[in-house]
């Protein structure tokens, strides 16, 4: 994992070392074993690097033996091995053992379609200096960032925004229309961001600049073929997918350990780690003293099982108010839930523990229906057909009885919620009720911010941009596709994820988001995945062997963490009087002073018990810190020492 960032003029007047230099300063975080930078008339590319794989021959930027083609790149290629093995046979000669060489050697052999072959997460731009291109290119699924700005025909792209305003030319401004999608979907949705004229990579996606055009193509789209029945093979392909994921993503040149949640999907990652690794597993864990949240007991029996080296992050509201403010400054957004702060807190202590890479279980509940969104989908389907009926509401005191336990939710509540949320002919039905939840946290908006939108439309834009295939998919094919194309690359493979491993310089690996696996998944038949409310129906018959009974038929706990108790307790941070006060909430004007007032009185007097509420505070807390670090003043990157990096490259 790394840091790139670079340049790319329209016009030969060279690119000034300084300003690649500022901008590696900026991901430092991302990369502290060493930097490098390759300019030429045209283009300047800088890199930042994490050491994991060919430690000592992989610094970057990188070329071909010409050095024509240059590339900085952030990611892993876990088929990098065979790739390699097919170039050389092909003819090409290779000077390390690093997969960034790979990539070289195989945009030389195949050009764009090289994306084709790659299993693997990154991010990366090649510069090839023999039509003077440069050749964008972001993973499947989203888990690798790359932000790019044009500034009159000039590109200017790298890891995180921040890096692109450390370069002195691209301007820090709020998105509008981003922020509305944050509050709507939990993350803007790509290509947008929350900075203006800043854009992100799509997942899947490509672009190539060239004569000051950037022009964007897809070269993967995800497809939901369900066939009619289960295969009488499934079992053994899901066990050799499992297995070959587990096995490509544990290749690393230092240790790699495991996020063990206690859940089914992370048990599931540490089990087949341990038996990969040659040492005994280094495993770490979140707990937190609110008994409502933890499942601290569940990872003990892992760990122990696994006879791993297991070490644990005990979360307190006081932390994660403590840390807010730096995880905002990381996520580049606002968020609507604390939970990226222990994720946090969980990668700093794997850092300190001299881990660098660890495996996790994100994108288990996309691939195999584990949320209880969709038990809630096919519920609300059911309780539609009958609507009069005040018997089959009922089914959602199943789905959510540590709601009812907590004072919230059944009877009345599920029917405004869940019944009402929309008609099953929207094409955006399984996600109405949080779209709608979410959506009350433009309740506070300033009229200023609610003029500025007008004629915006987050919803009608996601259903616009829906691929054609997507009506004729089932209804939890469309959750699915769904899920994965706004929560979990905008949010949990970013704000909650990559973002809050990288601030601390570890590396998340994500088996279950092999595309191999993906493909196998969708085209499984949904009650394969979902039978009844079993979720990961199919995932958990394959995993029986392999866990403790206990942990693989529990049902899922989702991950939560406090939110408004974390900021409203004797001896809460200073910043969050002062984020919050009139005179600062007036001073940056995205919401209105009497609402956020009214909210803060609740809060105070215990009475912000409900999700509505909670989401709300978070989301104006985190937008007030993040317009104020962002906008309020400009950060200062000093430039790198030219004389410490690593490589020192110029166009050939």
């Amino acid at each position: 994992m790394c840091g790139i960032a670079g340049v790319a003029r329209r016009d030969p007047q060279g690119v000034d070392t300084n300003i690649l230099l500022r901008m590696i300063a900026a991901l430092r975080h991302r990369g502290p074993d060493g930097y490098g930078v390759f300019t030429g008339p045209q283009v300047g590319l800088g890199h930042a690097r994490l050491s994991i794989i060919d430690v000592a021959g992989g610094a970057q930027p990188l070329t071909n033996e010409d050095g024509r083609i240059a590339i900085t790149f952030n990611g892993e290629i876990f088929n990098y091995i065979e790739l390699r093995q097919e170039l050389v046979a092909a003819g090409h000669t290779f000077r390390t053992r690093s997969d960034t060489e790979v990539l070289v050697h195989g945009y030389e052999q195949w050009g764009h379609a090289v994306l084709d072959r790659l299993n693997g997460q990154f991010a990366f731009a090649i510069y090839d200096g023999r039509d003077r291109s440069v050749f964008l290119a972001r993973d499947r699924f989203g888990i690798r960032p790359l932000f790019h700005a044009m500034r009159g025909g000039d590109l200017w792209f790298a890891s995180e925004a921040k890096a692109l305003f450390a370069g002195g030319e691209v301007d820090a401004a709020p998105d509008l229309p981003g922020l509305d999608e944050v509050f709507t979907f939990w993350a803007a949705r790509a290509p947008r961001t929350v900075f203006r004229g800043v854009s992100q990579l799509e997942p899947g996606t490509f672009a190539v600049w060239q004569d000051g055009a950037l022009r964007i193509s897809r070269y993967y789209q995800l497809q939901y073929p369900e066939a009619v029945a289960e295969p009488a093979d499934t079992l053994e392909r899901l066990d050799s997918l499992m297995r070959s994921g587990v096995e490509l993503q544990m290749r690393s040149d230092v240790p790699v350990g495991g996020y063990l949640s206690g859940g089914l999907d992370s048990s599931i990652t540490c089990a087949l780690a341990a038996g990969l690794s040659p040492f005994a597993l280094r495993s770490f864990s979140v707990s937190f003293d609110d008994p409502r949240f933890d499942e601290s007991a569940f990872q003990r029996l892992v760990a122990a099982e696994l006879k791993s080296v297991h070490s644990v992050q005990t979360i307190s509201q006081t932390e994660i108010g403590e840390v807010f403010p730096d995880v905002i400054w990381h996520t580049e957004t606002p968020v609507v839930r604390t939970a990226p702060a222990p994720m946090y807190l969980l990668s700093r202590l794997t850092a300190r523990q001299g881990v660098k890479v660890v495996l996790t279980g994100e994108g288990a509940d996309e691939v195999f229906l584990g949320y209880d969104l969709f038990k809630e989908t096919v519920v609300r389907q059911f309780c539609l057909r009958q609507p009069a009926s005040t018997l089959r509401p009922q089914l959602f005191d199943r789905l959510y009885p540590y709601l009812l336990q907590e004072g919230q939710g059944g009877g009345e509540m599920w029917r405004r919620f869940f019944i009402e949320a929309g008609p099953v002919s929207d094409p955006l039905f399984s996600h109405l009720p949080r779209f709608g939840l979410t959506s009350r946290i433009k309740d506070a908006y300033s009229e200023s911010t609610r003029a500025s939108l007008t004629g915006f439309d987050a919803m009608g834009e996601l259903r616009d941009a829906l691929p054609s295939e997507f009506s004729k998919w089932s209804a939890l094919n469309r959750a699915a596709y769904l899920e994965m194309t706004t929560l979990l690359s905008g949010y949990l493979l970013s704000s909650q994820g990559e973002r809050m491993g990288m601030a601390h310089s570890v590396e998340g690996r994500f088996p279950f988001l092999d595309h191999r696996l993906f493909e196998f998944a969708a085209a499984l038949p949904t009650r394969s995945k979902l039978r009844g409310l079993r979720e990961k129906d199919v995932l958990r018959r394959w995993a029986a062997p392999i866990l403790p009974e206990s942990v693989g038929s529990r049902p899922k706990q989702p991950y939560r963490a406090p939110d408004v108790p974390a900021f409203f307790h004797p001896g809460q941070a200073e910043y969050v009087d002062e984020m919050l006060s009139e005179a600062e909430v007036t001073r940056i004007g995205l919401f209105d002073v009497r609402a956020v007032s009214g909210l803060i009185r609740r809060c105070r007097a215990g009475k912000a018990t409900g999700f509505r509420e909670n989401q709300a505070l978070v989301a104006i807390l985190s937008t007030q810190l993040w317009h104020s670090r962002f906008f309020g003043r400009r950060e200062a990157h000093a430039a790198l020492p030219l004389g410490g990096a690593d490589v020192v490259l110029c166009e050939a």
